[in-house]
């Protein structure tokens, strides 16, 4: 440009911020381990990059889910580098850091500054980050919203009236602490039987649908009670990373958290 002499170019980095998204239940045994792995890869499925921490530090199962099992992450300096899985998901879990089979008999500042190791590691380009929590309402997850705070959570429950109960205590829980919640999924929720075809209701049906709208949060959806759903997690091979109807239930589920994370910047 005219009577411009020189320039100089300042080349300058933006660290991407890492939005985390809370998955969690009121009690143990709901499926909210698998939910969370599906999320993560169904998240990537839909070029996003995420990441997965295995934040149920008493009873990791990321590994088993993410066909990890028995590789160790390595450390950068002080902080953890997470390992990488054959679905485009980085993981960080303590079921890669202990033995398999290992009681991990800590009290909670130890479980607290174990979740702090694994979220505050070396995600790379990550943008998202999922967080498969422990069941409850304790110490870890006092831990995480305090010190982490997530964009938003995921809550999963079976049908029954007694897992909504804990439900929404968890819900309650996010509340108290300013997380907002994104939604509710509705997991085991019905069964297809494979030889006749007629489906049943042993957990009952749409108890989490209408918990959903008494408490005034969104309903993401339910995921059925499957043999092939249960035999693909315990091989490894989350659903989501396949074809199929599952898979296509678990990108809904994926599609619904980006509607909402975009609406709530």
């Amino acid at each position: 440009m005219p009577g411009i002499e020189s320039v100089r170019v300042l080349m300058t980095s933006e660290r991407r911020r890492l939005r985390l998204i809370a998955v969690a239940s009121g009690k143990g045994g709901v499926g909210k381990s698998t939910v969370a792995a599906n999320l993560a890869i169904a998240l990537a499925r839909a070029g996003r990059k995420v990441g997965l921490v295995d934040a149920d530090i008493y009873g990791p199962s990321q590994t088993r889910l993410m066909a990890v099992e028995g590789i160790r992450p390595r450390a950068e300096g002080e902080k953890l580098v997470p390992v990488e899985t054959p679905y485009g998901v980085p993981l960080l879990s303590m079921g890669g850091l202990v033995a398999e089979g290992q009681a991990i008999a800590w009290r909670g500042p130890m479980a607290g500054g174990a979740l702090g190791q694994l979220v505050d590691a070396e995600w790379g380009d990550a943008e998202l980050l999922v967080l498969d929590l422990p069941p409850g309402t304790g110490d870890v997850q006092l831990t995480m919203v305090q010190k982490h705070k997530p964009a938003g959570a995921v809550i999963v429950s079976t049908p029954q009236d007694l897992a909504l109960i804990d439900a929404r205590r968890a819900v309650d829980l996010f509340a108290r602490t300013g997380v907002p919640v994104i939604g509710l999924v509705e997991n085991m929720a019905g069964y297809r039987c494979p030889h006749c075809g007629e489906v049943s209701d042993p957990f009952g049906r749409g108890g989490a649908e209408a918990a959903a709208a008494a408490m005034g949060i969104g309903f993401l959806g339910r995921v059925p009670l499957e043999l092939a759903i249960r035999e693909a997690s315990d091989a490894g091979r989350p659903p989501a990373a396949g074809e199929g109807a599952d898979a296509a239930l678990f990108a809904a589920l994926a599609a619904q958290v980006l509607e909402w994370l975009a609406a709530n910047p």
